[in-house]
């Protein structure tokens, strides 16, 4: 392919040329995904297709099986010295009824591609393809992390970190598809992008007995909305107010079908949404001796069980803003777009835990394509050309990193 005498400007528009004409193929590979999804940690047809991929491209430095699942790491040695930077993609699918009318419908029912992981995949794969054709040419290494389990609890992001996944990596980045941003705009936010995601039950005892006579019991019914009522001070009267916190209580149940009956027990299930591991901490705990307070006061007991769920996504400032600066260069200031911190949650935040990096957002929303509903919706579905963005913004995130300026 590319010469190292070849102009760096000159070596990108080949990749992007490249990328462009192997366009067809990169939907390819995205469809087939789409029909044959795998829930997460049950992706091992597509773990296997996604190695078969990268060998095929040339690429022998492959680790299977990496953390608690069916991770991918495989390695793309520069012909010079240099940094190293990873590039990530998740690949598991949602337990979701695909309801798109689409000829590569899910054919593994009741599991869909309804976050846009496919097309990370894919986007991942034609991009290894063509800096593998290029590796002579880069002033250092490229890491491909393909990661399982994005989607379900404890995740395979943080075990591949602790298997050695970024140990030798300088710098880390990794995009998601977004179904509500417009089609090829580029969306980041810098510092605090996504919340740590917390969950919690509350187990509450009390005593039934007949409605007739309340003096004989203890109401779990009035303890559950009594604590209900106190959570929402968690965060107006225990947390710092410039620390965004969110406590959502999403589910209360209690009792059965009889009008006149008070129930024994019941129980309180919601999310703790967090950026600051102090107001996490803070929240974790304060929940707790609230809860257990409340249902005393009541003569009930209580027994709270906390979830932590993935970590804060942080986004660097010194390589956000180095983001920022390449991409309004390579396509337009009008295409950048500054987002708003998000409080839903991703595990990608246990890469920039221990590694500089950004987290980034290509837009898939087209009307056009019908590409208009939200993530995680049985018809949700993108604009493919989201993936040619995507993967000319990793291409140009490898040239500025491995490619001398003069």
């Amino acid at each position: 392919m590319a010469e190292t005498s070849i102009q760096t400007s000159t070596l990108y528009d080949l990749w992007a040329s490249d990328l462009e004409a192997n366009y067809e193929e990169t939907v390819a590979v995205r469809r087939y995904l789409h029909q044959h999804p795998e829930p997460s940690f049950e992706e091992k047809e597509t773990a296997a297709y996604i190695v078969d991929k990268l060998k095929s491209f040339g690429i022998t430095d492959i680790r299977q099986n990496v953390g608690n699942g069916y991770g991918i790491v495989a390695k793309i040695k520069g012909g010079h010295p240099g940094p190293t930077i990873a590039f990530r993609a998740d690949f598991d699918a949602l337990r979701i009824k695909e309801e798109n009318n689409i000829s590569y419908k899910s054919e593994n029912d009741g599991v869909m591609h309804a976050c846009g992981h496919d097309t990370h995949t894919a986007t991942l794969l034609s991009v290894a393809e063509i800096l593998a054709q290029s590796a002579a040419d880069l002033h250092g290494n490229i890491v491909l992390i393909h990661q399982h389990a994005e989607e379900v609890l404890p995740g395979g992001a943080k075990s591949m970190v602790e298997d050695g996944a970024i140990d030798d990596v300088d710098f880390v980045f990794g995009q998601h598809v977004q179904s509500q941003l417009q089609a090829e705009k580029i969306g980041y936010a810098p510092g605090y992008a996504m919340a740590a995601a917390d969950f919690f039950n509350i187990q509450i005892q009390g005593k039934g007995g007949h409605g007739a006579h309340p003096q004989d019991t203890v109401d779990s019914v009035i303890i559950a909305t009594k604590i209900v009522d106190a959570l929402q001070t968690l965060v107006s009267r225990a947390i710092n107010p410039l620390h965004p916190a969110v406590v959502t209580v999403s589910t209360v149940q209690a009792g059965g079908e009889a009008n006149n009956i008070i129930a024994d027990s019941a129980m309180i299930r919601g999310t703790v949404r967090t950026y600051h591991e102090e107001a996490r901490g803070i929240i974790e705990d304060e929940l707790t001796i609230l809860a257990e307070g409340v249902a005393a006061m009541y003569h009930g007991t209580s027994e709270v069980t906390y979830i932590r769920g993935y970590d804060a996504v942080y986004n660097h400032p010194a390589e956000t803003d180095r983001f920022v600066s390449v991409m309004k260069e390579k396509f337009g200031e009008d295409e950048v777009i500054q987002l708003e911190p998000s409080m839903g949650g991703e595990d990608f935040g246990y890469f920039t835990s221990v590694r500089p990096g950004t987290f980034f957002n290509v837009g898939g929303f087209n009307p056009e394509y019908d590409a208009t509903f939200p993530h995680h919706h049985p018809r949700f579905n993108v604009d493919e050309k989201a993936m040619l963005v995507a993967g000319k913004v990793f291409l140009a995130i490898a040239e500025d990193y491995l490619i001398p300026k003069d």
